[in-house]
């Protein structure tokens, strides 16, 4: 399915320096504002006015949901993993990044469809080259550096049956699809697509394994079919779009974007924007604790 040629809206109006990470969660969607290290909601009964749910004192680069636990969330924050109440409450389960010889911190991070938890790093503005890692957070609690060399480590996003991975390193343009085995592990690495323009940020799959790709500094989202040929641009009116994500039932793709960085008129930079589409995805994954 194509998206509908229509034109994006301001769905949530805001001045968010950096908001990023969002996915439908138990009905509603939530996003963060990674530098202030907020999460928010848009509630079903207030769906354009974001709601704080919590705050952290580090930066908060992307949640997901616990199973069986609501309000409760895994997160990518500060130099590392953590478990957060609805309180904000923090129990770290590692942070591998606290002896990185120059500032490191977690980006962007999501669950794949069999409740393990990726998020990757990068150095702080993207400044290092190859300092950015991915991590994958297994049921146990346990906390596993999967690949190194990474630039800025973003968007993670998989398949249905979590056997593919898609991850950008934003700094670089590109994308790469990894192939996984039953237990997480890469068993393949190839680049998925290079951007000419821009760089890829968030990004999720629909329910046709299409690829959904936010544009920064391209003010666009691209959509991939799974062969990598690129399907469909969509334009936005602010330059940095940051995440994209579908309403489960269809017909409403939403996006984040930043006005970190810029200056004069950048149209609504740090609302989220709502287009038409005609397409789907699942809710967010939980994260499986055991």
């Amino acid at each position: 399915m194509a998206p509908q040629p229509t034109h994006p809206a301001v769905h949530a109006p805001g001045d968010y320096e950096l908001a990023e990470g969002a996915r439908w969660v138990d009905g509603r969607p939530v996003f963060v504002d990674i530098p202030t290290g907020r999460l928010f909601e848009l509630p079903p009964d207030s769906p354009h006015t974001p709601r704080e749910l919590l705050r952290l004192d580090v930066p908060l680069g992307a949640v997901a949901p616990l199973a069986d636990r609501p309000g409760h969330w895994i997160a990518a924050a500060g130099t590392g993993i953590a478990l957060l109440t609805p309180h904000g409450l923090v129990r770290w389960l590692a942070r591998p990044e606290d002896g990185s010889p120059f500032p490191v911190r977690m980006n962007d991070g999501v669950c794949d469809p069999a409740g393990r938890f990726w998020a990757g790093s990068m150095s702080e503005g993207g400044a290092v080259p190859g300092a950015g890692s991915l991590y994958r957070t297994d049921p146990d609690g346990s906390v596993h550096r999967v690949l190194g060399g990474l630039t800025v480590a973003n968007g993670p996003a998989f398949n249905a049956d979590a056997t593919v991975l898609y991850l950008a390193d934003s700094a670089l343009g590109t994308v790469h699809r990894l192939t996984l085995d039953p237990d997480g592990e890469p068993t393949g690495n190839e680049e998925f697509t290079r951007l000419a323009t821009g760089s890829p940020d968030g990004m999720t799959v629909d329910t046709e394994g299409c690829l959904w790709v936010a544009v920064w500094d391209g003010a666009a989202v691209h959509r991939y079919h799974p062969d990598g040929a690129l399907l469909d641009t969509l334009r936005l009116p602010t330059p940095r779009p940051t995440s994209v994500c579908l309403r489960p039932e269809g017909g409403l793709l939403l996006v984040t974007t930043a006005r970190h960085g810029l200056s004069g008129d950048a149209g609504p930079a740090g609302s989220i924007l709502a287009v038409p589409v005609d397409a789907a995805a699942p809710p967010a994954a939980a994260f499986r604790l055991h």
